[in-house]
């Protein structure tokens, strides 16, 4: 086998670990927190952009 061809295999297996992973985060559900974070975040845009339209 040849360096060239060696490389190639490497590369291939590191992109087939690396998608593997990705695919394995992706299936993960949001922890709570970061669900609990964006509802408050909605809420304080929301109460925000009520204020604004009372200023106009």
């Amino acid at each position: 086998m040849t360096r060239e061809n060696r490389d190639s295999r490497l590369q291939q297996e590191i992109e087939a670990n690396l998608k593997r992973a990705y695919d394995d985060v992706l299936k993960q559900d949001v922890p709570d927190r970061f669900t609990q974070l964006l509802a408050q975040l909605q809420q304080a845009d929301g109460a925000k952009k009520d204020g604004d339209q009372h200023d106009v």
